[in-house]
């Protein structure tokens, strides 16, 4: 079972987790997307949160700033966090702009604002789960589109939020949070999420 929840946090990493979303928003929207413009989008997202994250986080590993890429030491967050937080401004004001795609525009500034919330927390010594940020944010994007297309997505939604749970499970079975810090994340991803889906419902 330890093996089992080990990799679901793999599986769930938070640098996965916007991919998710835009393939979420790409299959689930009824408008209209050409093919070229999925693909551009889709390979600017997993470059600026997958790609780039990973190569600064090797960097970091050879300067011995990094010992896992779970970064488990609260010491070690404060320039990934700085980067992403980085990385995601690049991507909404070159990328996924206000005007192209609204509804992933306010999901990635929510994602901002939350890498923003778990960098502050560092300087009172709190460890709040990046994992938890992160489904918990994709899972309020899934209630909050179904809502703005009034489609019926009960069922997904329902699986996001089995996922919240099992996350956080496989978080405090690897010992890689307590529940403290559990909270912090899960509401550091879903406020302000929840916030912005006034900007587009």
């Amino acid at each position: 079972m330890k093996k089992l929840l080990s990799i679901v946090s793999y599986v769930l990493h938070p640098m996965f987790i916007s991919v998710y979303a835009v393939l979420l928003y790409f299959l689930l929207t009824d408008r209209y997307h050409p093919y070229q413009e999925i693909f551009l989008i889709t390979i600017q997202v997993i470059i600026l949160t997958i790609l780039i994250p990973i190569s600064i986080f090797y960097f970091l590993m050879t300067l011995g700033k990094a010992n896992s890429f779970m970064l488990s030491e609260i010491s070690q967050r404060r320039i990934p966090l700085v980067v992403n937080a980085i990385l995601l401004y690049i991507l909404i004001t070159q990328s996924i702009r206000i005007e192209l795609i609204p509804e992933l525009y306010y999901f990635f500034f929510g994602a901002l604002v939350s890498t923003i919330l778990a960098f502050l927390f560092i300087f009172i010594n709190l460890k709040a789960s990046i994992h938890m940020i992160a489904i918990s944010a994709i899972t309020v994007f899934t209630i909050g589109f179904s809502l703005h297309t009034q489609t019926n997505h009960l069922y997904l939604v329902a699986f996001f939020l089995l996922l919240n749970g099992i996350v956080a499970t496989s978080r405090l079975s690897m010992k890689a949070h307590d529940t403290k810090e559990l909270i912090a994340g899960f509401l550091s991803g879903t406020l302000p999420q929840i916030a912005l889906l006034y900007f587009w419902l």
